[in-house]
């Protein structure tokens, strides 16, 4: 691979991550399968169809809201750890190791494997049309998908972008095709549900819960912080990617639940598992058979968007000392981080046969927890630090609003599933203790140190990686602290 004149004898991160690479990060991390299997949950809490696409167009507005206060966090820090780098930059180690600690362990192994198997489901089921595709033939389909990405992320950042971009335009053009086809089933004048749709039962109460489903299905729009390192200008390139990227979601899954309630009456869009599939089995004749096609392209798309970013999150992590310092290591040639790649992988791969749901379920609420606390850094930063270089400055009701409905997001599930909130805390303060351990204990003894060493000299010299001299992240632990 060919080294730029600047990079000679430099061994860092390269900018080759472009606009329209930033925008399929974003698309293709948000579009998984949710909007394609079950977008009932939303309509279940929401009460009527009416109210379900007033939900999915105010989630993607505060998501968009929250995208543009990233921009200002990513262009202010431009380095790798997305919303762990800014929390560390603002309140300290420890918040920042547990924000870390928290998606290492569990969330983003967990959402990889998710996606994977999902993925894994959909591409068998035309092989298996009247049955559920055995579970070993699932589980190897997957591990098999989870490795090749991983193995196509370590190799090359310009291969594993143009992949996100071509499985980003498949899932597009799958969602059109539906917009579409519910377009025409109106044209047609079979508006009978349409005129139903303000039927229904609502409350506050649903409607949180309603917000809470439809958020989940626009995870993933915080993710190209993750890669501002590598993303050629960010300062003009990463709110450009958000400004096309969120407007372009939004109007999308707002579009494809109309068509979906247009098509489908209420009871059948809430007793499906698979909304699109008995979408394409109404009106899209011998067509339905490419919605799993569709699908399982989806989920392949969002597992590289996903691995691509978690590797970096790995990476910066590790720049800091809070993680093996050879998870930040880099491939000499490739000037990908290979051993956070497969570390990555390795977790998700451990996961594929555990209970995901129930983990992610019992920690859904700690990623709302450290999004809000990135977002209070912002506005924390503002005012202790108000002479850092600040490209993108946002305006100051737009954190507010943001941070209040975080707090909201927050607060909701310790009331109505305090169970798993509690779980999900008592995981995340586990993590203290192994930052005493690993982080704060400076004097530890020399054979464990030399241990370490030979592990880390070992893996060097089998994955040809070094550590980089572009430190990123370094400046962080700033003298606040």
């Amino acid at each position: 691979m060919e080294v730029t004149e600047s990079e000679v004898g430099r061994v860092v991160l390269r900018r080759k991550v472009t606009l329209i690479n930033g925008v399929s990060i974003i698309v293709g991390s948000i579009i998984g399968s949710g909007v394609f299997v079950s977008p009932g949950g939303v309509l279940h809490y929401a009460g009527s169809p009416a109210a379900a696409l007033y939900v999915w167009t105010i989630c993607g507005v505060f998501c968009t809201i929250g995208a543009h206060c990233f921009s200002e966090l990513g262009t202010m820090l431009p380095a790798a750890g997305g919303e762990y780098a800014y929390i560390l930059y603002a309140f300290g180690g420890l918040p920042a190791f547990l924000t870390l600690w928290v998606n290492v362990l569990v969330i983003r192994p967990a959402a990889q494997a998710v996606v994977s198997l999902t993925f894994a489901e959909y591409a068998l089921s035309l092989t298996f049309p009247h049955c559920d595709p055995p579970r070993v033939a699932v589980t190897i389909l997957a591990a098999a998908a989870l490795c090749t990405l991983t193995v196509i992320n370590c190799v090359s950042v310009r291969l594993s972008m143009r992949i996100q971009t071509v499985f980003t335009g498949a899932k597009l053009l799958a969602l059109v095709i539906i917009i579409v086809a519910g377009a025409l089933h109106l044209c047609r004048g079979e508006t009978e549900l349409v005129a139903q749709a303000q039927e229904g039962q609502h409350s506050l109460g649903g409607v949180a819960l309603a917000l809470y489903s439809g958020l989940f299905a626009y995870g993933g729009w915080n993710y190209l912080n993750f890669v501002t390192e590598e993303l050629k200008d960010p300062h003009r390139n990463l709110p450009r990617a958000i400004w096309v990227a969120l407007p372009l979601v939004t109007t999308v899954y707002v579009l494809v639940n109309v068509a979906y309630l247009a098509v489908l009456p209420p009871s059948e869009v809430l007793s499906s598992n698979a909304v699109a599939v008995a979408f394409g089995r109404e009106v899209l004749g011998p067509l339905k058979y490419t919605i799993p096609v569709f699908v399982a392209l989806s989920t392949f798309g969002s597992l590289n968007g996903i691995l691509f970013t978690s590797g970096r999150l790995f990476l910066a992590g590790a720049r800091e000392g809070h993680l093996p310092q050879v998870l930040s290591f880099i491939h000499i040639r490739s000037r990908t981080p290979v051993p956070a790649l497969l570390v990555t992988c390795l977790l998700s791969l451990v996961m594929l046969g555990a209970d995901i749901i129930s983990l992610i379920n019992c920690l859904s609420f700690v990623l709302w927890l450290s999004i809000g606390a990135a977002v209070a850094a912002l506005l924390w930063l503002r005012r202790c630090r108000p002479t850092l270089h600040r490209p993108i400055h946002v305006h100051t009701a737009l954190p507010v609003i943001f941070l209040a409905g975080c707090i909201y997001l927050v607060v909701v599930p310790v009331i109505t599933e305090p169970i798993s909130t509690g779980m999900g805390i008592l995981m995340t303060l586990s993590g203290i203790p192994i930052y005493v351990a690993g982080v704060m204990w400076k004097s530890k003894p020399q054979w464990l140190n030399n241990i370490h060493e030979r592990t880390t000299y070992l893996v060097q010299r089998v994955l040809l990686v070094v550590a980089t001299e572009d430190k990123g992240t370094e400046s962080l632990l700033n003298p606040l602290h």
